[in-house]
């Protein structure tokens, strides 16, 4: 799907015609430079490659500054592909464009792709929502534990997938069905209705979903 490479500014609220609140979460969306584009004759695949946040030379890689200097492109910090959906035209784009906030439109449906804040080892009731053991009436040594696991004698090992103790967040996740509330194109931000991953200036892909 075809979007844009931006970070989460935060949350806020707005209100709606009828004074309604409007809980909203604050991206600033591009401005993102094509940089190429992906052929289904060379590549195998249709995708346009996207630009954002300008650095340095000095903060690129030698193999990066190779792809960028192949294509007459400036120097970016982060480098996504975006596959276009069934019905996306990408002839339109092309390289050198630049592309900007005003690509969504208010009450228009997306995509929002990041990283999930990370809180590191935690046990079931954080991260699974266990209820946990009962305060009284003998519960002894044990409160927030994630009782049995598996069988007594057969088959003798903890089946894959049982819900236990670890690493919780830090993982990629998208939610869909989102709805664009604003488009602020002068100050390239756009709000998003309701909470999106990541924590303040994590890096969001946002997909338009029509």
């Amino acid at each position: 799907m075809i979007g844009l490479i931006g970070k989460k500014i935060g949350m806020t609220q707005i209100f709606d015609a009828n004074g309604k609140v409007i809980p909203v979460t604050v991206i600033k969306a591009g401005p993102c430079k094509v940089i190429c584009k992906r052929t289904e004759s060379e590549n195998g695949y249709v995708a346009i490659q996207l630009g954002y946040e300008e650095i340095p030379e000095r903060k690129v890689t030698k193999p990066l500054q190779g792809h960028f200097k192949k294509y007459n492109s400036g120097l970016y910090r982060f480098v996504r592909e975006f596959r276009p959906s069934y019905g996306q035209d990408i002839d339109q784009i092309n390289i050198g464009d630049e592309l900007k906030a005003d690509l969504f439109g208010e009450y228009e449906t997306v995509s929002v792709s990041a990283k999930s804040k990370g809180r590191g080892f935690t046990g079931v009731v954080k991260r699974h929502g266990f209820a946990g053991f009962i305060s009284s009436h003998g519960s002894h040594e044990s409160f927030r534990g994630g009782g049995s696991i598996g069988q007594c004698a057969q088959p003798s090992r903890v089946f894959k997938g049982v819900k236990m103790a670890g690493q919780h967040g830090n993982a990629r996740i998208t939610v869909r069905h989102l709805t664009v509330v604003k488009v602020d194109a002068e100050n390239g931000l756009i709000m998003i209705k309701g909470a999106v991953p990541g924590h303040r200036n994590s890096l969001v892909l946002i997909h338009k979903e029509q």
